[in-house]
C-alpha cells in the first residue's frame, strides 16, 4: 500500500509538470493568468462532478459545517497557488516558476510544525537555507546578472509555494472524513466558484471558442487537475504530508524538460546548481536523524 500510495504521488506530480505546456495555450487564446486558473478549476469541477454524478453519488454528500477544508484546498491553496504560479510563468518561465513552487515542502515542513505539532529541527533550518539559496540561484539572483527577475516575481513564486503547501495540509485534516474522490470534487468546486467571479471569465466567454482555449481548457483541466489530484490525495491518505511534498519535487524536473523541449528556454549551469541545491534540500528535509547509541 506504501508503494503504491509513492507511485501516485510521483506520477501526480509528473502530470502537474505539464500544467505550463497548456498554459500556453491558453494564453494565446487570449485569456489571463487569473482566467486560466478559473477554467482550470471550472472544467474540472464540471467533469469530475458529472463522473460523480453517474459512478458515486454518496461522494457528493458532505456536512455543511465542514466546508473550511475545502475552502483550504480551493480557495486558500488551489485558487491561489495557481494564480501565483501562472503569473509567475508568463513573468519568467516554466522552469523559475516549477522551481520557486517547490520550495513547498519547506512550508509543508513549517505548516506541519505548527498544526500538526512535528518538530522544528536544525535539520530543517538547514534546509530552508539551502532552498533559498537554491532559488536566488535558478532565479538569476546569483551571481547577479545571470537573469533579471522582479521582487514581484520572487514574492509570487514563492507564494505559489506557500500556497501549493496548504493543501497537504487543509487535505489531511479532510481525508479523516471523506474519501480522495469527495475531497477532490469539492475542492475544484471551492476553486471554481471563487475564481470565476474573480478572474472575470464570464465577460470573455468569446474566447473559448477557439481550438487553443478548447484544448488547454480540456487539458489543463483533465490531465494536469482531476487525475493528478485524485492521485496525489489517494496517495496522501498513506503518506506523510511532508514525504508527500518531497516525493511531488519531480513536477519541476519534469516542466523544467518540457519547457527546454518544447518551448527552447534557455538552461544555464547556474540554474541547474539552484534546481540541485533545492532537491537536495527536501532530500536532507526527509534524511532520518541518527539517534546516538546509549
Amino acid at each position: 500500500m506504501q508503494a503504491k500510495a509513492t507511485w501516485s504521488i510521483v506520477l501526480a506530480a509528473a502530470l502537474w509538470g505539464g500544467i505550463g505546456v497548456f498554459l500556453k495555450l491558453l494564453t494565446a487564446a487570449g485569456l489571463s493568468s487569473m482566467e486560466g486558473v478559473a477554467v482550470r478549476s471550472a472544467v474540472s469541477a464540471i467533469l469530475y462532478g458529472l463522473f460523480l454524478a453517474v459512478t458515486d453519488r454518496k461522494a457528493l454528500l458532505i456536512h455543511p459545517r465542514h466546508w473550511y477544508y475545502f475552502f483550504g484546498t480551493g480557495v486558500c491553496s488551489l485558487v491561489f497557488f495557481n494564480w501565483c504560479y501562472f503569473t509567475t510563468i508568463s513573468q519568467s518561465s516554466m522552469s523559475v516558476a516549477a522551481v520557486l513552487l517547490y520550495t513547498s515542502p519547506v512550508f509543508v515542513a513549517l505548516l506541519s510544525a505548527l498544526f500538526l505539532r512535528e518538530r522544528f529541527t536544525a535539520q530543517k533550518a538547514s534546509v530552508l537555507l539551502l532552498t533559498f539559496a537554491g532559488c536566488a540561484l535558478v532565479t538569476g539572483l546569483f551571481p547577479l546578472g545571470q537573469q533579471h527577475v522582479s521582487l514581484i516575481t520572487l514574492l509570487l513564486g514563492l507564494g505559489s509555494g506557500f500556497g501549493y503547501a496548504l493543501y497537504s495540509i487543509f487535505g489531511k485534516f479532510a481525508l479523516e472524513k471523506y474519501t480522495p474522490s469527495t475531497v477532490t470534487f469539492y475542492t475544484f468546486l471551492f476553486a471554481a466558484v471563487a475564481s470565476v467571479p474573480i478572474s472575470g471569465l464570464y465577460r470573455h466567454l468569446h474566447l473559448l471558442v477557439s481550438w487553443k482555449a478548447a484544448a488547454g481548457g480540456l487539458g489543463i483541466g483533465l490531465f494536469c487537475c482531476i487525475l493528478p489530484y485524485l492521485l496525489y490525495t489517494a496517495g496522501l491518505q498513506h503518506v506523510e504530508a511532508g514525504k508527500a511534498a518531497i516525493l511531488a519535487t519531480i513536477e519541476p524536473f519534469v516542466a523544467a524538460l518540457l519547457g527546454i523541449l518544447l518551448f527552447h528556454e534557455e538552461i544555464t549551469f547556474f540554474k541547474l546548481l539552484g534546481m540541485a541545491a533545492i532537491f537536495g534540500a527536501v532530500l536532507l528535509l526527509n534524511r532520518p536523524i541518527l539517534k546516538k547509541e546509549t
